[in-house]
């Protein structure tokens, strides 16, 4: 089961992504056509336009390295070498020149192999990196015009747009963790909001089953009462009079619970950590919706052992308890209003099940200091 985070995260990688590979494409073919229009800049026009051709075909390998944690540590020593190697190569091969605006485009050529350094290491592999290639550059304009105005006119250029993109890229990485977060919480939210109005609706029917049932069966017996026809002192009529005033009471007030269609089975998996909490002063409610069927054993131990870690950090006072299958799928949504008294992890509980049950566990909290823990795992394996 994949996860609200983990379909935020994807959808922001995936753009991320997109937009890096279009830069990685874009800045060594714009360097590329430099040489090709001012071949007569190069002293080796040719092995420049390979160095390029290169680069282009590095792009191919290491972008797609972005998604799932970014550039592992041989990948970011690949991509900090090839940035070195084309600046030395295209740097070596180019003319002097006399005049500051004539900085070529080797720094902006190999500046997304910073920048995939930049969203995947931390600032003490990055930095340096930056600085390495920068030291080249500045090494090779020396080399080639001296120390005068000239040549720091064009390290300060190079400087300036190495500093700006790298910088970018370097504050881009938390507000993309912000936005993955934020866009998991809506996820979540939304799931929530969508099981407690199915809840809601499933409930109203429900009731209103109950209500029609009574209305055909309780209504001729109140009518008859009134008319006279029916004796409210006899023993039947005080029987069927007690009977429906209590299926009244529980339309009434209660939701489905454990009683409903179904939910036998499952109610008996969780009533060992049920009665352990009400044991602590920590009375549950249950709902549930649909027929979630009999788990499997290794399913039920794994739905009891999240369930009653969750219930046993949690303070005195009302929770409820919404089970959810309206299908194949069956969701379970622990609702509280309390902070927990310890951190909980329930992710570890489900490790060992087979990928086919599709289990899923996860603690949303509020912001009003309760949450709601979610489980979730394939019905039709599970029966």
């Amino acid at each position: 089961m994949v996860t609200h985070h983990e379909v935020a995260q994807d959808t922001v990688e995936t753009g991320l992504m997109r937009f890096v590979g279009v830069l990685a494409v874009v800045m060594p073919s714009l360097a590329l056509l430099q040489v090709l229009a001012n071949s007569r800049d190069y002293r080796q026009p040719a092995v420049t336009v390979a160095v390029w051709l290169g680069v282009l075909g590095v792009a191919r390998w290491l972008v797609p390295r972005l998604r799932g944690g970014g550039l592992g540590a041989g990948e970011t020593a690949a991509a900090i070498a090839v940035a070195v190697v084309a600046v030395a190569v295209v740097g070596a091969t180019r003319r002097p020149h006399d005049h500051p605006g004539s900085v070529d485009l080797a720094v902006l050529g190999t500046i997304w192999l910073l920048a995939l350094v930049v969203l995947s290491r931390s600032t003490r592999v990055w930095i340096p990196a930056a600085l390495l290639v920068f030291a080249m550059q500045g090494a090779l304009l020396i080399h080639d015009g001296g120390v005068n105005q000239v040549s720091l006119s064009q390290l300060t250029v190079v400087g300036y747009i190495m500093a700006t993109i790298l910088l970018a890229f370097a504050a881009l990485r938390p507000t993309v963790d912000m936005h993955v977060r934020i866009a998991a919480r809506r996820a979540s939210l939304a799931s929530r909001s969508v099981a407690e109005r199915a809840a809601a609706a499933a409930i109203a029917r429900e009731r209103h089953d109950r209500l029609a049932i009574l209305e055909r069966d309780a209504l001729p017996l109140l009518r008859g009462i009134a008319s006279g026809t029916l004796d409210p002192a006899t023993g039947i009529v005080r029987e069927q009079c007690a009977r429906h005033a209590a299926a009244l009471r529980d339309s009434l007030n209660h939701s489905p619970s454990a009683g409903a269609v179904g939910a036998d089975d499952l109610a008996a998996v969780l009533e060992q950590a049920l009665a352990a909490a009400r044991g602590r002063g920590l009375p549950v409610t249950v709902q549930v919706i649909g027929d979630p069927g009999t788990p499997r054993p290794e399913v039920a131990r794994a739905v009891l052992a999240t369930l009653d870690a969750a219930l046993s950090v949690l303070p005195p006072h009302q929770v409820l308890l919404t089970v959810l299958a309206p299908g194949n799928d069956v969701e379970l949504f622990l609702t509280y209003g309390a902070p927990l008294r310890a951190a909980l992890d329930v992710t570890r509980f489900g490790l060992d099940l087979p990928a086919a049950v599709r289990w899923h566990a996860d603690v949303a909290p509020a912001e009003a200091g309760g949450g709601c823990l979610e489980v979730s795992w394939r019905k039709d394996t599970a029966t």
